[in-house]
């Protein structure tokens, strides 16, 4: 490479500071820290791999605050980061081997998991039925792309996935949920008055 070129990675970062500016990067970097200490509320999970965290409240909401496209490029950041090796991941070292583990299937869904949430949510006026929607939708993304990777991983039948995979963090997910709804309409109304 010579000098004065950018590589792929720092052609992205570029194209991601881009994309927003001033408050919205602030706020995509904001998201990035969230996400960053939700991951290290981890709880080990007796018969998974898998540890529970707060990362899809921050993921999640991420698509709701920031729209579809800063909140994917928010949480791909998150993911880069850790790539790289800061130790923003939970409970498992930074590095891309993390990709390659246990939790790499959800770790690797969260862009597109924020960004499908924030698309689906729509407009700012969008009532609570609709963010219910998106939400889930968006967990749902997380759900079946961690599942996939520990299927690959560890072989298990689906019934044995669903239960190393979903099942443990169903109920924590859906409270997490319906905060991050009350949060995000909450925001969405200040920023539709202008407050």
């Amino acid at each position: 490479m010579r000098t004065g070129e950018l590589s792929q990675g720092q052609e992205f970062l570029v194209r991601v500071a881009s994309l927003a500016t001033g408050r919205r990067t602030l706020t995509a970097a904001v998201f990035v820290l969230l996400t960053t200490a939700g991951a290290q509320v981890a709880v080990p999970v007796p018969w998974t791999p898998v540890p529970m965290t707060l990362q899809p409240l921050f993921v999640l909401l991420s698509g709701l605050v920031l729209g579809p496209s800063a909140g994917a490029a928010s949480m791909a950041a998150y993911v880069l980061l850790g790539v790289s090796g800061a130790p923003v991941f939970a409970a498992i070292p930074a590095g891309p081997a993390a990709l390659v583990g246990p939790t790499g299937g959800f770790i690797l869904a969260f862009p597109l998991a924020s960004g499908l949430c924030g698309w689906l949510a729509g407009p700012r006026d969008a009532g609570p039925p609709r963010i219910l929607a998106a939400l889930l939708a968006g967990l749902l993304v997380i759900y079946l792309a961690g599942a996939a990777q520990l299927a690959l991983l560890t072989g298990s039948a689906p019934m044995g996935v669903f239960r190393n995979a979903v099942l443990p963090f169903a109920l924590g997910d859906l409270i997490e949920l319906l905060v991050a709804m009350a949060i995000a309409l909450r925001l969405r109304s200040r920023s539709r008055d202008g407050r």
